[in-house]
């Protein structure tokens, strides 16, 4: 089974609406993977709380049936763990999450 993680740190918006955003949308879709999940750490987490245009995107990346998850240490010294648990987003431990895919059958891309 061909599965992505992407990772999602940076606060630049272009980056974020222009590739791993653009990208997350189409690759259930179009069967470029089996399985994908995108995971915003850092910074990430406080752009997407504060842009709506950025937050439709990834309502519509959710639809396509990608998962998502935020470290919730990070969104939690933010003060957006509530803002983006309400997206539909899993506040988890993103540092497992990470291992996990480095250690199994996932490739990791990071932005």
């Amino acid at each position: 089974m061909d599965k992505l993680l992407i990772v999602w740190s940076t606060s630049e918006i272009e980056v974020a609406k222009k590739m791993v955003l653009l990208y997350s949308s189409v690759i259930l879709p179009r069967g470029y993977w089996d399985q994908a999940h995108l995971m915003v750490w850092g910074p990430s987490a406080k752009l997407l709380a504060e842009n709506e245009a950025l937050q439709e995107m990834v309502s519509q990346i959710k639809a396509t049936g990608v998962e998502l998850s935020c470290c919730v240490v990070c969104s939690d010294e933010y003060g957006v763990t509530e803002k983006l648990a309400s997206l539909g987003i899993d506040m988890i431990h993103t540092g497992e999450l990470l291992t996990d895919a480095l250690k199994e059958e996932w490739k990791v891309i990071t932005f």
